[in-house]
């Protein structure tokens, strides 16, 4: 029988299993380690590509190169097949996640001796939420994306439908679970049922909204007022001032676009805003991101303070060196949910748009079962309790549930 490689392939994290007598076995495609950052890096110099931890470091250590991260959420874009010169080689960003599934395979097959040619995906429920054009063309891409990696035949499977499946004994005694799967670019939602040691799913929905939006939420109104956003320039010709435009803060805050700011137009950009700056020590700070590449760094730096102020750390900050030496950003429990607080809505009614497909009431849901890295997000969990009060809470294993499920779905495909 041909060996189907289970492949979680996140916005920000991704990972690979079989199914190997029965039982899950997770494979370690990154040393130490059963996922690896869904992140690649290109050395100046033509070097061979690094992903994983590798790319990384390769950032963190300073080394000459670009450094490309949430390749995922540009999945049914324009931009997905745009060629870009990436150091030295024009690449679309087809080409680069191409290159990731490419090494993902190879590391599955030197750690197994096996050889993959079919593989199951995970897949959020909706790529674009009510965009069923771009849905389609998402899926399309990443298909492609697989068969030019080296694999003849992929399946997909939505992935809290996987996820349902790894948390079979989550739902004790038949009762209805709900899995509510937060991943880097998209929540999901799906209701199953148990049943003769199966999964039913009763019902899926999901929207395009992740940690990655949380991300940037929190970078534009933590980070970003410190580089300029929200100030104003004089105008060049006659009184008066106007507002910095926002274009450029939006990319630096969001992950994906972030390598395509460095670019001599964009630099010219920042230097007429600043020769005009009513605040020029603001708009220097974004001056020298830009200059020396560090908008990754600072991206990290925001991802790091949204987790210490939802852990309610004493005295949590975004460290924003890169920027100018000492300065920071104060974060807690309290601006962070003021900068989320919009996306509170969208998640309930995301819930609720799943119960009104399977027909179900919020008190027949009986435990739920929290997966994905955002999924730990207090925005969430709360959120939750509030529209499901009776419900068990049930925390999976918030980084391997999906590939798991997917896993075990590859030996009910088989069995099939």
């Amino acid at each position: 029988m041909t060996p189907t490689l289970a492949i979680d392939f996140g916005t920000s994290n991704s990972a690979a299993a079989i199914l190997d007598g029965g039982r899950v076995r997770r494979i370690p495609i990154e040393a130490g380690g059963d996922t690896l950052p869904t992140a690649v890096f290109f050395p100046a110099e033509r070097g061979a590509m690094r992903i994983g931890e590798a790319a990384a470091q390769a950032l963190i250590g300073g080394e000459e190169g670009r450094y490309m991260r949430a390749l995922k959420s540009v999945l049914g874009t324009a931009l997905m097949h745009e060629k870009r010169l990436i150091e030295g080689k024009r690449r679309s960003l087809s080409d680069v996640v191409t290159a990731f599934l490419a090494t993902l395979r190879e590391r599955a097959e030197a750690a197994t001796g096996q050889t993959f040619r079919r593989a199951l995906s995970g897949r959020p429920v909706h790529f674009h939420t009510a965009d069923h054009a771009r849905d389609a063309k998402a899926l399309t891409d990443l298909r492609a994306c697989y068969l030019a990696a080296g694999f003849d035949h992929v399946d997909f499977l939505p992935e809290p439908e996987a996820a349902a499946r790894a948390a079979l004994a989550a739902s004790d005694g038949g009762r209805i679970g709900l899995v509510v799967d937060i991943g880097g670019g998209t929540s999901d939602f799906s209701l199953f049922r148990a049943d003769g040691g199966r999964v039913r799913i009763l019902a899926s929905h999901g929207i395009r909204l992740g940690g990655t939006d949380f991300d940037r939420a929190v970078s534009l109104t933590h980070a970003m007022p410190l580089l300029g956003m929200g100030s104003t320039v004089r105008r060049d010709f006659g009184p008066g001032e106007l507002p910095v435009p926002n274009a450029v803060f939006v990319e630096l805050a969001t992950w994906a676009k972030i390598p395509f700011l460095y670019t001599p137009e964009v630099r010219r950009e920042v230097a007429d805003l600043h020769r005009l700056a009513v605040e020029p020590e603001k708009l220097a700070r974004l001056a020298r991101v830009l200059e020396h590449e560090t908008g990754h760094e600072l991206a990290f730096a925001v991802e790091r303070g949204k987790i210490a102020a939802n852990g309610a750390e004493p005295g949590a900050a975004i460290a924003m060196p890169m920027a100018e030496r000492g300065l920071s950003a104060p974060i807690g429990p309290e601006s962070l949910n003021a900068a989320l607080q919009g996306y509170s809505a969208d998640l309930h009614a995301a819930a609720e748009e799943t119960l009104r497909l399977a027909g179900l009431a919020p008190a027949e849901v009986g435990v739920v079962v929290y997966v994905g890295g955002s999924s730990l997000m207090q925005l969430v969990t709360e959120g939750m309790a509030a529209l499901f009060p009776d419900a068990r809470a049930h925390h999976a294993e918030a980084f391997t549930a999906v590939v798991d499920g997917l896993a075990i779905a590859s030996g009910e495909t088989a069995d099939a």
